[in-house]
């Protein structure tokens, strides 16, 4: 096996690219995942509240093969919009699905709710989202920001401001598998008040700050405490990986990747997120076996989950503005 050096983010794997575009008057962004040619792609659904643009096509059952980008926004249900603009981008470049003559490019999508996170909401008639996702896309690049930028840029959890997170690892096997987060989720991401994250046990080189867990657990850290109402949270997740993967492959890295929303949010899956993890394949490496293979890369996609979902808390800022949520660092430093 080859050991790749990595940058600890999703583009690790190669054959995909992220974009980011917000505007901080508005309080919100969008984030473009895309992918170099049609990738292979599935979901996995567990929040009670999504919100979601062409992700019925993921289902192992359906035709459709391969995905293009995926966009993620702020901006509630008006943020599916942002699709439109990434997949004009798409248009632009000759991308898509072929039917005879035509091309249609197929951008899956999902949103989270930050309408009431700060900025002003009061567009006119036409939501912005759609230009936010357009220039995402062309912003797409190998490098790319995390914390408080693109459809993280609005994001909060229930005590602390949220964002975008990434992290990477290779399998044993070979294969990379990377991850990108939206963290807007109703539950919290540290433990108690304090400086420590869930996810502590899975961090790698101190990459959200290396406090580790604390000493003993407070007693008020058990107890679920969750922000708003129903539908207002949601942590959307894209997982990928560069093992060749078939669409049923796919769905059950997603559903393993799950795993690693519970090592990170306290508590989660409820019924006031809309949380969701797409699993994508852009090819390369084969599974060294099908079951066993499968089996490694999953555990490892849920670490590398839990980990994004930290440094996206970890790397956030808050919004300008008075009443806006503290970020960790404004609480714990570095």
């Amino acid at each position: 096996m080859v050991i790749m050096a990595l940058r600890n983010l999703i583009t690790d794997v190669p054959g995909l690219k992220v974009g980011h575009a917000e505007d901080f008057r508005l309080g919100s962004g969008a984030t473009a995942i895309v992918f170099d040619k049609s990738a292979v792609a599935s979901i996995d659904l567990r929040g009670g509240g999504p919100g979601t643009r062409e992700t019925a096509l993921l289902d192992p059952a359906q035709t459709v093969e391969g995905i293009d980008a995926i966009a993620l926004s702020g901006g509630s249900a008006f943020g599916l919009d942002a699709a439109s603009g990434v997949q004009a981008w798409l248009k632009e470049q000759g991308r898509g699905f072929a039917v005879r003559t035509a091309r249609v490019p197929i951008v899956p999508a999902a949103i989270l709710f930050d309408l009431l996170s700060g900025g002003d909401k009061d567009w006119g008639r036409f939501p912005p989202y759609r230009d936010l996702g357009y220039a995402a896309t062309v912003a797409a690049k190998n490098d790319f920001a995390l914390g408080s930028v693109g459809a993280g840029a609005g994001a909060t959890t229930v005590n602390l401001k949220g964002g975008i997170g990434s992290a990477s690892a290779q399998s044993p096997d070979g294969p990379i598998v990377g991850a990108l987060t939206a963290v807007n989720a109703a539950g919290s991401v540290v433990i108690g008040n304090g400086p420590w994250f869930w996810a502590a046990p899975f961090e790698t080189d101190a990459e959200f700050g290396g406090r580790g867990l604390p000493a003993t657990f407070p007693a008020e850290a058990l107890v679920p405490i969750t922000k708003g109402g129903a539908r207002e949270s949601t942590t959307l997740v894209v997982v990928a990986t560069d093992a060749i993967l078939t669409k049923a492959q796919a769905k059950r890295l997603a559903v393993m990747a799950q795993s690693g929303l519970s090592r990170a949010i306290y508590p989660v899956h409820t019924p006031l997120d809309g949380d969701v993890v797409f699993a994508a394949s852009t090819g390369g490496k084969p599974l060294a076996d099908p079951v066993t293979g499968l089996t490694r890369l999953g555990a490892l996609a849920a670490n590398v989950v839990a980990r994004a979902i930290a440094r996206g808390v970890f790397a956030a800022s808050a919004l300008p503005g008075a009443g806006a949520m503290s970020s960790w660092k404004d609480k714990f430093g570095r």
